[in-house]
């Protein structure tokens, strides 16, 4: 078992700019055990799914009403024109890699269904078309238009490449051609951007796919002129006063420090940065996306990968709020870490950051959807007590269209070049051919059972005309590595993360390539206070966890020392054919820790356990889970006679933990979010309630409750009022005292009052109109004998 001590890597050395190249998912065939089936169930089962869905929910519907000219009736989200490219876009990557006559079809359909709807200037929103024609462009902080043209964009470059056809190319230049006339510091042109980042990238993308330098310079207006505060105007509010973070519409882009705002958001924008600073050599720039890096994996990124604690925002609170239970980490945030990693190590030539890519695309991603292809998660935490489960399919349903194209082109992740070198960055079996030259091609065969086994062999399948290196990643989860060629081991030396064999290959030439695959330990940093003291179990690049349906013990209760040994074990046949660790841990629990605080344990409380891969999790029984286990017993948790209450309440915010209002943890500051932490959001103005219940009758004569409020990234605020009420019979009467009910913030606020004898306590509270109520701490006070 190795321990690594943080959970996240300090990185402060710079390193010279690679600028490599992006092989692309078309000169990438994937044929191995572990994606190669995904892409099957992807293109089978999900992608027809998603088409599905887009009909029977109105997305294609508005389409189709925008093309034959009808006014009014929009259904759905103002983005859902978003979804539907989204769909074409998995299709079109999945009709690369497999003949599919009826996938085929159904693409060409829907693509001569958004033609119909676009206008002879080449706009195309299906919403503006059927509500308000005469507004567009007049709310690009919230209202996507630019957002759902990168969708677009995306999608015909991918149909473009996929399958030759220009008919979703020619519909992407024509509002590209408007967005480019419309945009900019020249005469007629105007000041925008997009609210929700992505056309920065696919613009790039559009550029490279066409030539057309209009486009290249668009994306590069959007990212220069971002956060000159434009959607204050938009709003007619005073610049000074105008809050820009949830947008990264608060400062320029080359100053921020730090990742913050909408998840999603945030790291598609440094993607398409990235992109920039990869063609320009930016410095201001690239100093700015190495410190938000920096950030990003040190203080704020799920061990899963994932992005963004907060389901508020959808995005991000301070550094080291990385909670279980409530963690949002929303699948398209996995997506948007592993794109954003991907070009950072492009731009940098780097191991590090297909590290975070590698980490994000199996687990935090790939949990968000089932194997079976047809439910998925938006949201992924790190813990659950059973009742987390994937859907069909979500009103906002922008994550199973993620999902459906990311893995139809995961390839498109696992190589880069240059001019003499072949980048191998995550691996896979199947095969690579892509010129590094005009005269010079990489061309190799690929064999593995990774991520399940760390032994990768290269076979070049057609001599080199001159030399050129085989950069292979030895991820920092290995630390080494052993390289043969041709049989004969060769000493190699680690360098910005790869081991490099350079020759003039020759056709059948072998390189294996050897990665320690142990099991570890991953230890959180001990400011990540919801997770402090506790490790994960990491084997290769899968994160695992405990599922209950696997185990006897209550996955919460238990502790997995650090010592303890666990055993891979695959089970071709679990699964659709995953490895299994499995050993023993200890089980607690608090009344037997606090009965044996001063003598040795009595009881043998060893029990056996199995921990399977997290992207797998919820597709069997229903049952609890959790990633993050402790390596010791729990420490005495402070509080008083709430603890062994049952917690019930009026009403549960989404993510929220009814057992967080009793935890016990060191309360920071009302403004400073906890990690777990139980709210009502998002009811607001109402009249709500919490309550202990014991077994038998207690009596109480004071409590005291701590008001969480998140202003400035949320949506909860103290109570207008507040009273507690105890259970007299069957009836609730108010306890009787002189003290006043506070709702100040940063203190407890406590009231004494008669004693009262009861087997329940209620706080009743009355929500503010517009905002709802969080509670860091309940406790209540016990008469003593």
């Amino acid at each position: 078992m190795i321990l690594s001590s943080l959970l996240f890597l300090s990185v402060t050395a710079q390193t010279p700019l690679a600028r490599l190249q992006e092989v692309p998912f078309t000169e990438v065939v994937v044929a191995d055990r572990f994606w190669k089936p995904r892409q099957e169930t992807n293109r089978k089962i999900s992608i027809p799914h998603a088409i599905k869905m887009c009909y029977e929910t109105p997305r294609m519907e508005n389409l189709i009403r925008a093309g034959k000219g009808e006014k009014g009736g929009f259904k759905g989200l103002i983005f859902d024109d978003s979804d539907v490219y989204k769909v074409i876009e998995s299709a079109s990557f999945a009709l690369m890699h497999a003949k599919d006559p009826e996938l085929d079809k159904k693409v060409d359909e829907m693509i001569a269904i958004i033609g119909k709807a676009q206008q002879p200037d080449g706009y195309l929103n299906s919403w503006y078309t059927l509500m308000a024609p005469d507004k567009k462009f007049t709310n690009l902080a919230d209202n996507h238009e630019i957002y759902c043209a990168g969708h677009l964009f995306e999608a015909a470059v991918a149909h473009f490449q996929a399958t030759g056809k220009r008919s979703l190319l020619n519909i992407a230049i024509k509002k590209a051609d408007l967005l480019a006339k419309m945009f900019g510091n020249g005469p007629g042109q105007r000041m925008g951007y997009p609210g929700h980042p992505e056309a920065e990238l696919a613009l790039i993308k559009l550029w490279r796919a066409t030539g057309n330098q209009e486009y290249y310079r668009l994306a590069a207006f959007f990212l220069d002129n971002r956060g000159k505060k434009f959607f204050a105007e938009e709003r007619n509010q005073p610049k000074e006063r105008f809050d820009g973070v949830y947008w990264l519409d608060d400062m320029p882009l080359r100053e921020h420090r730090e990742i913050k705002g909408h998840a999603v958001r945030a790291a598609y924008l440094f993607s398409g940065a990235t992109d920039y600073a990869n063609t320009t050599g930016d410095q201001p720039l690239i100093e700015m996306l190495d410190r938000v890096w920096r950030n990003t994996v040190e203080k704020r990124v799920f061990v899963t990968g994932g992005l963004g604690p907060s389901g508020s925002n959808e995005g991000f609170t301070v550094d080291y709020d990385l909670p279980t239970h409530s963690a949002y980490q929303e699948t398209c945030a996995s997506v948007a870490m592993a794109m954003w990693g991907h070009r950072m190590g492009l731009l940098h030539g780097d191991s590090r950051y297909w590290d975070s890519a590698e980490r994000a695309l199996y687990n935090g991603f790939l949990s968000g959807v089932s194997l079976k292809g047809d439910t998925f998660f938006y949201t992924n935490p790190l813990a659950s007590r059973g009742q987390h489960h994937r859907v069909p399919w979500f009103a906002c349903s922008c994550c199973p269209p993620n999902v459906t194209r990311t893995i139809a082109a995961v390839g498109q992740y696992f190589y880069a070049k240059s001019v003499d070198a072949l980048y191998a960055n995550i691996y896979a079996a199947g095969s690579v051919k892509t010129d590094l030259t005009k005269d010079l091609v990489a061309d190799f065969n690929i064999a593995t059972n990774y991520p399940w086994d760390g032994n990768i062999q290269f076979t070049a399948n057609q001599a080199a005309k001159s030399p050129f290196s085989l950069m292979m990643r030895v991820p920092s989860w290995a630390g080494s590595a052993k390289v043969s060629v041709n049989g004969k081991s060769v000493e190699t030396k680690i360098e910005n993360g790869y081991v490099s064999v350079r020759k003039a290959w020759a056709k059948g030439d072998k390189v294996k390539l050897e990665l320690p695959m142990d099991v570890r330990r991953v230890a959180a940093h001990p400011k990540a206070r919801d997770v402090a003291e506790t490790a994960v179990v990491q084997r290769g690049p899968i994160i695992y966890c405990l599922e209950q349906v696997d185990n006897e013990a209550p996955v919460d209760g238990v502790y997995l020392p650090l010592e303890a040994k666990l055993t891979p074990k695959h089970e071709a046949d679990l699964l659709n054919g995953v490895t299994v660790l499995e050993g023993e841990a200890v089980m607690f629990d608090e009344p037997e820790w606090r009965r044996t605080l001063y003598q040795p344990l009595q009881v043998d409380r060893r029990t056996k356990i199995r921990a399977i891969p997290y992207n797998v999790w919820d597709n069997r029984k229903a049952g609890a889970m959790t990633v993050w286990l402790p390596y010791a017993p729990k420490a005495p948790v402070p509080g008083g006679p709430e603890r062994s209450a049952t917690v019930t309440a009026s009403y549960q915010g989404g993510a929220s933990s009814l057992t967080a209002i009793r935890d016990g943890k060191a309360i920071e500051g009302s403004n400073k979010h906890p990690g777990q932490l139980f709210h009502y959001w998002a009811h607001k103005g109402t009249n709500e309630w919490a309550q202990y219940t014991w077994k038998t009758p207690r009596t109480f004569n004071s409590s005291k409750v701590y008001w969480f409020d998140d202003t400035g990234f949320g949506e909860c605020r103290p109570p207008v009022s507040w009273e507690l009420q105890y259970l007299d019979g069957t009836a609730w009467k108010p306890v009787k005292t002189s003290d006043t009910y506070a709702v100040g913030l940063d203190k407890f606020h406590e009231i004494k009052f008669e004693p009262v004898t009861t087997t329940a306590l209620r706080l009743v509270m009355k929500l503010q109109p517009n905002w709802s109520v969080g509670i860091h701490e309940w406790q209540v006070t016990e008469v003593e004998d």
